[in-house]
């Protein structure tokens, strides 16, 4: 089987300017270069949609992916404040966010939107990452992993192989996001893998190929344990997606994975 490559997305939600994003890209640009020209992890950040075009223009050519953190499930016509998948080709979008927890809270996104959402993006090559998660009262009840697995099949029914494959799932307990909070590394790694095995009862062959990453105030402190359990393949980060020194010790523990698995070229 092939490995799965490492992919550490950072969420900047509603944060910065065009001042305050500069520095941000410039500062990660510098500290990470050698990570990323080997090309043995993904990396990329989900940005607020007025930035896109900032984004577009100072990473292309990086290595770095941009994205969006949400889109609309239709092509075009009245839906004010929307954005759709054709907009996000347009800035070359590498990814978008959906059913992010504060999306379904705010807006009360089922997982029928969710999942047609997926299909659009799907549709317009730009690779979707399914947010998915339970909350504190959810999980002191013991429905955690029902909770979970119901959302990412609801989400991804009637996918095929190759659909499935593009996207990448992301594990964010919504106890622990903003936070400060994280589940131990033996706790992700349980719902990663019960993620695994339920994405195992739509396609056994895709399931062994996607990506889960997981979120939930993922830091440099904590990613690299993180990021060693075998079912964890990488993270979605919040708040310390947006310090160039956090970010940096996050894609270096991408990057130690990445050897691990042999995706790393070793220098003659």
């Amino acid at each position: 089987m092939t490995a799965r490559k490492p992919l550490a997305l950072g969420n900047w939600k509603m944060n910065g300017d065009m001042v305050a994003n500069e520095q941000l890209m410039s500062g990660l640009l510098e500290s990470s270069a050698l990570l990323m020209t080997g090309g043995a992890i993904q990396a990329g950040f989900a940005v607020p949609a007025p930035y896109l075009f900032q984004a577009a223009v100072r990473l292309k050519g990086t290595g770095f992916l941009w994205g969006a953190q949400d889109c609309s499930d239709q092509a075009n016509g009245a839906y004010t404040g929307e954005i759709s998948t054709a907009m996000l080709q347009d800035f070359e979008a590498g990814f978008c966010l959906v059913g992010h927890s504060e999306r379904r809270a705010r807006h009360h996104e089922t997982d029928q939107q969710i999942g047609a959402k997926l299909k659009a993006l799907l549709a317009a090559g730009v690779m979707p990452v399914l947010c998915v998660g339970e909350s504190l009262e959810q999980r002191e009840s013991g429905l955690a992993v029902q909770v979970v697995c119901d959302q990412v099949l609801a989400a991804l029914k009637g996918l095929k192989t190759e659909e499935l494959v593009q996207l990448a799932v992301a594990y964010e307990p919504i106890w622990a996001i903003g936070t400060g909070k994280t589940a131990s590394a033996a706790d992700a790694q349980a719902m990663h893998a019960a993620i695994r095995q339920a994405l195992g009862q739509l396609d056994a062959k895709a399931a062994g190929q996607m990506r889960i990453l997981y979120g939930g105030s993922v830091k440099a402190a904590n990613s690299a344990e993180l990021f060693a359990q075998p079912d964890i393949d990488g993270g979605l980060v919040g708040g310390a997606s947006l310090d160039v020194k956090e970010m940096t010790g996050i894609l270096q523990a991408a990057n130690t994975r990445a050897a691990s698995l042999g995706l790393v070229q070793q220098n003659s």
